[in-house]
């Protein structure tokens, strides 16, 4: 058994979620749940594969062994019914790496590529950054509280700007959506019929909280698998953020050469050495701390709907379907952007600002729930007295 209620003092390491606060001008004191890793020791195996590994006493050059990728194809087969091909594996340093190759690679200067805002931010970050058009068709939000993709909206824009690309969220984040099949199909039927390459950041398939499974999206088609790129990483499911080792799906042979032609002249090479270890160790020896993290942040994620529905007037929980990011509907308050920004360093938190991942987050904030449920009772206790002191 893990004990996930186990708090572990982060200060002083180095982490960018406890210590970075001086870099984005952050006061001392804030409480954060913003960036997504998890306050949670990784699995025992891992710790076991690292420390031989460290034994050893020996950190020359290395590359990826068989063993590695039977790992790697063993969990997405066993897991996702998606049976990938070994030579279909392109390994880089992190997801965000992977998304500005592909762009890099597989468009052009000026070319236009779409995507669904509100979204993980980066996403408009590596479009803009590498000289493309960023063309937005954002998610519909209803009465209801649940986000969709506007498909008439999205194929009128892909003809209109002549897209060649599409980033695709899959589960989404920050809105915790997953994708149903029907819904994926329909999207790679458009970018199909409009010669769009789909490229799928799935960074977070392993948290699901309903029953709809997750669908890889190189799994639907074998013409869905030769048009699209799939990201993939252990980082967030196994709390490896920091030993930057991602797996990439190409199935397709001409778009895998030009990506690795690309990460060729950028010069980045092979992984880590302790990112390969850990990603193996995880993949092979993760299982049972994987599944009772899960049935934790299951508890943490109806710990906050029940805490927000029961003591905080004006927030609303925005309905997970996946993700341990939380996205919180704070549009009764009626803040502006810095009104809402300054009300959350006020409380003594440090979240997200929904605006991060476009305009259409306004009145929002993500929460990270990944940390022991003391802590998140503590960062809502605060978010509560400070709604309760503005609604006087």
């Amino acid at each position: 058994m893990y004990d996930f209620d186990e708090v572990i003092e982060r200060r002083g390491t180095g982490s960018m979620k406890y210590d970075g606060g001086h870099i984005f001008h952050k006061p001392d004191g804030l409480m954060p749940l913003w960036v997504a890793d998890m306050d949670f020791s990784v699995p025992d195996p891992v710790k076991e594969a690292l420390s031989a590994r460290v034994e050893h006493g020996i950190f020359g050059y290395s590359f990826p062994p068989d063993s590695y990728y039977e790992a790697v194809t063993g969990w997405f087969s066993d897991n996702f019914d998606f049976k990938p091909q070994r030579r279909w594996i392109v390994q880089t340093p992190g997801v965000v790496c992977a998304l500005s190759v592909a762009v890099r690679s597989l468009t052009e200067p000026d070319d236009a590529i779409i995507i669904n805002r509100p979204v993980y931010y980066p996403f408009s970050n590596v479009i803009e950054q590498n000289g493309r058009r960023l063309v937005n068709s954002p998610l519909v939000l209803d009465e209801n509280g649940h986000y969709a993709i506007d498909f008439d909206d999205f194929e009128k824009k892909i003809v209109e700007n002549n897209v060649k690309m599409y980033i695709l969220c899959s589960p989404h984040n920050p809105v915790g959506r997953v994708w149903t099949e029907e819904e994926l199909r329909r999207a790679g039927d458009i970018c199909l019929k409009h010669g769009v390459i789909v490229v799928s950041d799935e960074i977070h398939c392993d948290f699901i909280w309903t029953e709809r499974k997750h669908r890889v999206f190189a799994s639907l088609s074998d013409e869905f698998a030769q048009n699209c790129v799939v990201c993939t990483a252990p980082s967030k499911t196994f709390n490896l953020a920091g030993l930057q080792a991602s797996n990439i799906f190409i199935p397709n042979d001409s778009l895998r050469r030009r990506f690795k032609a690309e990460l060729t002249a950028l010069s980045i090479g092979s992984l880590n050495t302790f990112g390969m270890i850990a990603c193996e160790a995880a993949y092979l020896g993760g299982s049972e701390w994987l599944y009772e993290l899960r049935s934790y942040l299951r508890g943490n994620i109806d710990f906050v709907r029940e805490y927000i529905n029961n003591e905080i007037k004006g927030i609303k929980l925005v309905e997970p379907e996946g993700l341990y990011l939380l996205w919180l509907d704070m549009r009764e308050l009626a803040l502006t952007e810095d009104e809402i920004e300054q009300f959350v360093t006020d409380a003594g938190l440090w979240l997200d600002g929904g605006t991060m991942f476009g305009p259409e987050g306004l009145g929002f904030q993500r929460i990270n729930a990944a940390c022991p449920r003391a802590i998140l009772r503590e960062a809502l206790e605060r978010l509560g007295a400070a709604v309760a002191g503005r609604l006087l």
